[in-house]
């Protein structure tokens, strides 16, 4: 299917696949059989075992989200979003799923706030350290690679922490929350954005499953009550708890709404061609999650929560 028209239907809410089988259809003939193969069969690679952050993926996120950027949420976005939070210069913040590291910079510069982020791709935090560096902000807003999975400590104490769209891809949720709730501060925000079901049904549809199968690392999404428990399971007040998806499906849209233009671009490049075929599966990608999204089978979840100022503080932290 032609770039423009497969980008065109994206962006009017079709589903370019069923595009595509309905042209297949029109203009099949009927071909000779191959021969066999002899090609040997590549070795298939679980996903959670590479980084899937490569060069030209991180290049084409940029395009889209902006510089700094790998998901929805520009500069505006951030520092609305971290108001409740009151950041000041005087503040230490840490950060789960820090991306390039462009929210980090963002509440850097603009409140003054240290800021340590946390990403479990190492290509995303080699390519934002050296961002950082360029913009003259790789002490303020610097990033470090972790193992979710295998979380025991975040080193020092943090005034606040932000975690954005970065739990409902670890399993075992409940570890890192708990080690963020330790180092915050008493007295501490933590602030939170994330992906979760609409109900225990949505794990049985199809749509659901072909979801699970395209994204980058396997999810593992729960109910927001659920997150919610979770966060007040460990000695966190949780003081706001809403429904921000229609906020972020406008995002997606605003941000993919220029897509053809980028293309553009691209194809005026000597690597043009390669780096389209990129940019139509990034399309595709976020086709998947806007659709989960928008019929409310996955949503997008905000959680403020405050750790509890009468707790002991554990002064051989610092």
């Amino acid at each position: 299917m032609p770039l423009g028209l497969r980008l065109k239907a994206w962006w009017e809410g079709y589903d370019p696949d069923d595009i595509k089988k309905r042209i297949q259809e029109r203009t099949s003939v009927a071909e000779p059989e191959q021969e066999p193969s002899e090609e040997p069969k590549k070795q298939i690679i679980s996903a959670d075992t590479i980084d899937p952050w490569d060069e030209e993926t991180i290049d084409i996120a940029q395009y889209i989200w902006g510089k700094g950027f790998c998901g929805p949420g520009g500069p505006e976005y951030i520092v609305a979003l971290s108001k409740l939070l009151a950041l000041s210069p005087e503040m230490s913040m840490l950060q789960i799923g820090a991306g390039l590291g462009g929210p980090a910079r963002v509440l850097a510069d603009r409140f003054g706030v240290w800021i340590t982020g946390y990403e479990a791709s190492e290509s995303l935090v080699d390519k934002g350290n050296k961002l950082s560096k360029m913009s003259g902000m790789e002490k303020k807003a610097a990033l470090e690679y972790y193992d979710p999975e295998n979380v025991e400590s975040f080193g020092r104490k943090f005034d606040r922490a932000l975690s954005k769209e970065a739990l409902f891809a670890i399993q075992d949720k409940n570890n890192i929350i708990a080690n963020i709730e330790d180092k915050l501060k008493p007295g501490g925000l933590f602030l939170m954005t994330e992906y979760v079901i609409g109900s225990d049904a949505v794990i049985g549809k199809d749509r659901y499953k072909e979801w699970v199968v395209g994204e980058r690392m396997h999810p593992y999404p729960v109910l927001a009550d659920e997150l919610v428990s979770m966060v007040k399971g460990n000695r966190l007040q949780v003081r706001v708890s809403e429904d921000i998806t229609m906020q972020y499906v406008d995002m997606i849209n605003q941000a993919w709404s220029g897509a053809d233009e980028v293309a553009a671009k691209l194809a005026r490049q000597d690597d043009g061609t390669q780096k389209i075929q990129t940019l139509m599966r990034e399309a595709e990608f976020w086709t998947r999650r806007k659709k989960l999204l928008e019929t409310g089978d996955l949503k997008m979840w905000r959680i403020v929560a405050n750790k509890k100022s009468s707790g002991p503080s554990m002064m051989s932290d610092w």
